[in-house]
């Protein structure tokens, strides 16, 4: 079993990351496999509508970028932490236009698997970024996984988050919560419980 963590901050090692990697430490002793994805500095663009990914072989955007990566990656991953700074009460810009591109090009690889979103702010404005965050799984058909509370941590800079002793336990508990129920999952599987059912998607326009 194996977790991506998505780092959405440009800061390779700052409060996001920290978070995150507490996250990945309780998973690791939990015997479940953590790796942080990194986005990086380079811009990423936002969706185009073009359909492009509709033609495509496999899940894959017309745009080959960090996105593309990431979709050659999801099959390999059982659960899915979700993680950015909070800019302006909302997530990174870098982070919503990588994830649009990601969730719609490749949204039926996550049905199923579990996700977490965790956010990292200075002050202010944590939850509606996580909202923002959770709605990717809601629209996915994704359980999402919870922790003794949001999943947030405090701070301008790394060393700040580490002082942050409520918060790095929060992201504590979230790694366990998250192992737990993969486990819950695969002891699932093998005792013949069958995946929830799928029914074909019915679209409803509102403009006819």
């Amino acid at each position: 079993m194996k977790v991506l963590l998505v780092n959405g901050s440009p800061h390779a090692q700052g409060c996001t990351y920290t978070a995150l990697a507490e996250v990945a430490s309780e998973l690791e002793k939990q015997g479940v496999g953590a790796e942080i994805f990194q986005l990086g500095t380079k811009p990423i663009s936002g969706c185009l509508a073009c359909g492009g990914c509709r033609r495509t072989v496999g899940p894959r955007c017309v745009m080959d970028d960090k996105v593309n990566e990431a979709l050659a990656l999801v099959p390999e991953f059982d659960g899915f932490i979700l993680g950015s700074p909070v800019y302006y009460a909302s997530i990174s810009g870098q982070l919503s236009c990588f994830l649009d591109r990601l969730f719609f090009a490749g949204g039926a690889l996550f049905a199923n698997k579990p996700g977490a979103a965790v956010v990292s702010c200075r002050r202010g404005g944590a939850a509606t970024a996580f909202d923002d965050l959770n709605k990717y799984f809601t629209i996915s058909n994704m359980p999402i996984v919870s922790s003794i509370y949001w999943n947030q941590v405090h701070g301008s800079r790394a060393d700040d988050v580490k002082q942050d002793l409520e918060g790095l336990q929060t992201m504590r508990q979230l790694g366990r919560n998250m192992a737990w129920m993969l486990k819950c999952i695969e002891a699932g599987k093998a005792a013949g419980v069958a995946m929830p059912e799928l029914e074909p998607r019915i679209w409803t326009n509102f403009i006819r």
